[in-house]
């Protein structure tokens, strides 16, 4: 059973933005008895405290001092920062808009990447889903998935979350794609032995049964 292994168990999950990656990794977690990490909550945490403090979230320097500062606690559904519930609110337009210029902070990734590696050694491994799980902070990880659904299918599922024209909310979505993939630090890529899932046509409980078969036994 996962919960009496010695090793730690770790299932990196990487994909853009809208692809299922965090109720996939949710469910998969909850199935594998693992804790569920969403690193990038962090990086919308991160954004949000910027904008609390009024911090020009491009601001390289004030935001790198920011997010070595910052106290933040995920426990897979909730989100704080500084003592604040920001669950709601780091899923916002305003947090949304600016995330990609936090995202791309060399300083902001390599603290995270520290409390990422930080948060797995004390759970002793996880199911954690971002866009460089894979390729950067766990290069060595037990299954590596890369999970993607076409922009059109993304933007659908996102506005029945939060409302919005699908039409500008897939234009947002190629978008933050494009700034994720050709960012110099950390992109978004599929590693070469990660497994591609594409959600377009199948089901949470489909993904789900297909990633648990990928298992390692």
């Amino acid at each position: 059973m996962p919960g009496d292994r010695d090793a730690a168990v770790i299932v990196a999950i990487d994909g853009p933005a809208g692809a299922g990656k965090s109720t996939v990794g949710r469910a998969v977690a909850a199935r594998l008895g693992l804790d569920y990490l969403d690193t990038g909550a962090m990086y919308r945490a991160i954004t949000f405290a910027a904008l609390r403090r009024r911090i020009d979230p491009a601001d390289q320097d004030d935001v790198a001092v920011l997010a070595s500062e910052v106290e933040m606690t995920l426990d897979g559904l909730s989100v704080t920062v500084d003592g604040v519930d920001a669950t709601v609110e780091i899923r916002g337009r305003e947090v949304t808009a600016a995330v990609s210029a936090v995202a791309a902070n060399p300083r902001v990734r390599s603290e995270l990447v520290r409390r990422q590696r930080s948060w797995v050694a004390a759970h002793n491994g996880g199911v954690v889903e971002g866009r460089d799980i894979g390729s950067v902070v766990f290069p060595d990880a037990t299954l590596k998935l890369f999970v993607t659904a076409s922009p059109r299918v993304r933007a659908e599922r996102r506005v029945a979350e939060i409302g919005g024209d699908v039409f500008e909310v897939e234009a947002s979505i190629i978008e933050r794609d494009r700034k994720d993939s050709t960012r110099a630090d950390s992109p978004l890529t599929e590693t070469s032995d990660a497994v591609l899932v594409d959600t377009t046509d199948l089901s949470i409980d489909e993904v789900v049964e297909r990633v648990l078969g990928l298992m390692p036994a």
